[in-house]
């Protein structure tokens, strides 16, 4: 009686949350919600959690998939040590205060990147052919859940790892080519249904579940020659699988939408029309190209022709000025998107970063080449030390990058990166936080070309602007500097002056090639002259030259350094109050 009581409960709840806010579902070519509202997802994959990809961890070069990442920690600590490294890795991973923070920051939306093997095992362990399950997927899923419906935020669910795995770029999907895949299996396909039978019994009646995003990324070659299926014309085991994983789910679940995605990385969608359901959405991902209307053309004619909403399922690994675009286009489309990842070690182009426990760097150098193979002892306590920098507390957020995906889309305002009083320094790598052009003016912003890379912040480091920021080691320093600058280039800063004054401004840099100039601006006004910037003897040879007599009114002051020549670092910039003269 007890048992059923908590059903009848949890039911009750269910169908009061369903009452007052719904089910998101498609409208024509729009999302919307229970009360026909349409629905703008602003959303984050938190990916690494459940499907660790080596690029995320820095073992991408030698140890792409999570089975060849396990290998490699099992070598070191063992099977039980292991066993407790993912255990925290997984427990510290994704908390409330993770959820709580992006929903405070502005995310209306989570996308949970599965790996199936935490509900099911694998086929070659389950014998007869029968399909069992795992309680400990499941567990977290609630777990994810009830922190999002506790922020009003959905959560949808893309099988990111499938039975077999679905594409040839083995780390996605956590695929061995030494067994069978998902599409050479039929005994995979059996149990990646029955997994979508068993999560859709499951959350059926959940309303703050967004969808069903039922296969991430195929990539696959079927009848091409591109092993990842950019060249297929018919698709037709992948429309076949997707029909069936959706006649399942109907039979259960009539409630919540369905999200497909094409081959090619979720991008070609030859030969899956016409829609064969009445409540879905077409995914797409977008990364390294251009944002303007020609890069979506074809999903925006898609949505027209099949009268179906398209969602940008998944986006990110670039700049902050290619976020603002990317997400400026989105929203002036009514496209909603899913950035990616929330986190890993020494991200720059995310909301949080990771931080490199010491010794790692050890681990790292054995793994990929060799040689003296690091103690036991000592790579566990490196391992669970990593483990541990996954809590929220032990991350460094980026502001920048929260910035750029929020309030930069709104605005092309300006707002300063930390409070600057004067008299005092300014270091020069906290320059006002704003779009390329209003905030700062770089000439290499974003990665554009998919097929030749372009760093955008040169030395990666501090922020995910367009502006190169590295290491500094001048004796006073907030640990960084701007450097690789540029002619024509600028900072600007926003300063609060305590009281009307004139001020010497002290510039602190260091060159080893002739031609740094730079000058003070306010208003779009010279406040300053030009001041050349002699050659101190090397990049880490530090001095200061001083611009005199600088008027500054009392309040808030926009201040530009104009770069009118480069090939100069610049540390910081001291406002010192002017000596009167007699």
């Amino acid at each position: 009686m007890k048992f059923f009581s908590s059903i009848l409960i949890t039911s009750l709840f269910f169908v009061c949350n369903c009452y007052s806010q719904g089910f998101l579902h498609r409208e024509g070519q729009k999302i919307v919600d229970g009360n026909g509202k349409n629905v703008v997802l602003r959303g984050l994959g938190v990916g690494g959690w459940m499907v660790q990809e080596g690029y995320m961890i820095q073992t991408g070069a030698f140890a792409g998939p999570q089975y060849k990442i396990k290998q490699k920690i099992t070598d070191l600590i063992g099977e039980k040590g292991t066993e407790e490294f993912y255990k925290a890795y997984k427990t510290n991973g994704i908390t409330k205060r993770d959820i709580d923070s992006l929903a405070a920051w502005g995310f209306n939306s989570i996308r949970l990147p599965m790996h199936y093997n935490l509900y099911t095992p694998a086929i070659e362990t389950e014998k007869g052919g029968q399909i069992t399950w795992l309680e400990e997927g499941f567990k977290m899923t609630d777990d994810l859940l009830n922190w999002c419906a506790a922020n009003k935020i959905y959560l949808i669910l893309d099988l990111h790892a499938t039975p077999g795995g679905q594409g040839k770029d083995a780390a996605i999907s956590d695929y061995d080519d030494s067994k069978p895949s998902l599409w050479e299996s039929a005994a995979n396909q059996d149990k990646m249904v029955a997994l979508w039978e068993k999560l859709a019994e499951r959350y059926k009646d959940s309303p703050w579940i967004g969808g069903y995003d039922i296969i991430n990324e195929p990539n696959w070659n079927f009848t091409g020659t591109n092993q990842n299926g950019c060249d297929e014309t018919s698709n037709a085991p992948l429309k076949a699988l997707q029909v069936r994983l959706t006649n399942a789910i109907r039979a259960i679940d009539t409630h919540h939408m369905i999200i497909i995605e094409g081959n090619c990385w979720g991008n070609n969608y030859n030969g899956m029309f016409p829609l064969w359901d009445e409540n879905m959405a077409l995914s797409f991902h977008k990364y390294w190209n251009q944002n303007d209307i020609p890069s979506i053309q074809k999903m925006l004619d898609y949505r027209t022709q099949y009268n179906v909403p398209i969602w940008l399922g998944e986006s990110g690994e670039n700049s902050n000025v290619w976020f603002e675009e990317a997400i400026s286009l989105m929203e002036s489309n009514n496209i909603g998107w899913a950035f990616w990842p929330m986190k890993k070690i020494e991200n720059l182009a995310g909301v949080t970063s990771v931080t490199k426990p010491a010794g790692y760097d050890k681990i790292l150098d054995y793994w990929k080449n060799g040689g003296q193979k690091p103690s036991q002892e000592f790579s566990k306590k490196v391992l669970m030390q990593m483990a541990d920098n996954y809590k929220m507390e032990n991350l460094t957020i980026r502001y920048d990058v929260i910035d750029a995906m929020f309030r930069q889309v709104q605005t092309t305002d300006s707002k300063p990166y930390k409070k600057h009083s004067l008299p005092g320094k300014v270091f020069a790598t906290e320059f006002d936080l704003g779009q390329n052009g209003y905030a700062y003016s770089d000439k290499d912003v974003a990665n554009y070309d998919g097929t030749k890379f372009t760093q955008w912040n040169k030395g990666n480091k501090m922020r995910n602007d367009g502006v190169d920021i590295v290491t500094c080691t001048d004796k006073i320093t907030n640990g960084f500097q701007v450097s690789f600058i540029e002619d024509k280039e600028w900072l600007q800063f926003t300063v609060e002056v305590k009281s009307q004054n004139n001020f010497d401004v002290a510039i602190r840099y260091s060159s080893e090639k002739a031609g740094g100039k730079l000058y003070l601006e306010q208003d779009g006004k010279k406040i300053s002259e030009t001041i050349e910037l002699p050659v101190t003897g090397g990049e880490t040879n530090w001095k200061t030259i001083v611009l005199k007599n600088i008027a500054l009114k009392q309040g808030i002051n926009k201040i530009r350094v104009q770069f009118e020549g480069g090939n100069f670092n610049l540390n910081f910039l001291d406002f010192k109050t002017a000596a009167k003269s007699k």
